[in-house]
């Protein structure tokens, strides 16, 4: 029965000593994946790059749709824009200028093939 706390002390003095141990592998020797690129699929509807970080001012655009037009007509151009667009991040938003938008729209109505039915926000 002795033998028993022995045996506990013995193994509880081998699993403190393994904490202590150094790494085995230095971290400068640890291989890193490549972070594999991200490919659209075929059928995905053309993206635009946008830098997040560029302010309509920065992008030389003069003034927002709103400045331009006013709350009602800005806010009529933004509904069509945002009916048409397939774009995830789409630029329907009256601190955009009305060109912007209404180039969205354009665009968007352009992707409609001849024998599509284009929406009435394309001819409005």
């Amino acid at each position: 029965m002795r033998l028993a706390p022995a045996f506990a002390l013995l193994a509880g003095l081998l699993i403190l000593s393994a904490c202590d141990k150094p790494a085995e592998t230095p971290v400068d020797a640890v291989e890193v994946a490549p972070v594999p690129t991200t490919v659209m699929p075929a059928d995905a509807p053309p993206q635009e790059e946008v830098d997040p970080g560029l302010t309509p001012a920065a992008a030389g655009i003069k003034g927002s749709c709103l400045s331009e037009v006013g709350a009602a007509a800005s806010a009529r151009l933004v509904e069509r824009c945002i009916q048409v667009s397939p774009a995830t991040h789409p630029p329907c938003n009256v601190q955009n200028s009305c060109a912007l938008i209404q180039g969205e729209i354009d665009r968007s109505c352009a992707m409609f093939g001849p024998d599509e039915t284009r929406p009435p926000e394309c001819t409005a």
